[in-house]
């Protein structure tokens, strides 16, 4: 399997420690894309290898999350991971685009998911302006999807200003069916599209105005997250490797 490295952290998966699994490989091209090494990453690793990792953290992460990169690329792995992560008694979150729902469904029918963020990343009409690729209807299956069975479901948009509205916003809560809506803050650096490079990026006070205008439109929780850039060498690869790159870590603001 293709696995970009892992990482440690308590704000991935809110109230457990856990252990972030970032999977390579993703076939979109989205502007803003933070983690752009990832998408044809050849670092491949063992599920022993795998194993090793998880068996070496357990005693003291509450869960493991399964990150990318898309992770559905290789869903097969994700299935192994999720299986054995389970079977260990730990909590369990995957963090996807939704554009495989028919992968996703094969997921959710072993019942091994505990909670899912699903990357929403513009009206699902307005998919091919950032993504590059019209597939916001898969990314509605898969939201339908998660609710028919019950997982527990957080939908989040990365917000950037040249790309998206506050209608946009608006119209995103209209749409989402899911137990929190969390609009993420869009950072200029490390980006796929370098014309975004030049875009300022949203200051906190101002993403937590535009989640408290949309707050009264949804039926859940409604918060913003700033990020914060780490550098990838704090990220272990599986055999003691580093890398140089960076890594974003989205951290929650009311």
């Amino acid at each position: 399997m293709y696995v970009g490295g892992t990482v440690i952290s308590s704000v991935e998966f809110h109230g457990n420690m856990s252990l972030v699994i970032f999977m390579s490989k993703c076939p979109l091209a989205c502007r803003y894309c933070h983690n752009a090494e990832l998408l044809d990453d050849n670092t491949q690793l063992s599920f022993e290898e795998i194993k090793k990792e998880i068996d070496d953290a357990a005693d003291f992460i509450d869960a493991v999350v399964i990150s990318g990169g898309e992770p559905l690329v290789q869903s097969d792995a994700v299935i192994e991971i999720l299986k054995y992560v389970h079977k260990l008694g730990l909590k369990t979150k995957l963090d996807t685009s939704g554009i495989y729902p028919d992968k996703l469904e094969n997921i959710l029918k072993l019942n091994i998911l505990d909670f899912i963020s699903l990357d929403v990343k513009a009206p699902f009409e307005k998919y091919r302006k950032v993504t590059g690729s019209n597939v916001g209807s898969q990314v509605h299956k898969s939201m339908n999807l998660i609710n028919k069975y019950g997982v527990h479901l957080e939908a989040r948009t990365t917000y950037v200003p040249t790309l998206h509205t506050k209608k946009d916003i608006y119209n995103l809560v209209m749409d989402i069916e899911a137990e929190v809506y969390t609009i993420q803050q869009f950072r200029n650096r490390n980006v796929l599209d370098p014309a975004l490079e030049e875009v300022e990026v949203p200051n906190p006070h101002d993403l937590r105005k535009l989640a408290e205008y949309v707050k009264p439109y949804f039926d859940g929780v409604v918060k913003s997250k700033i990020c914060r850039i780490w550098r990838r060498n704090n990220i272990n690869l599986l055999g003691g490797e580093k890398k140089n790159a960076n890594l974003i870590i989205f951290k929650s603001g009311y």
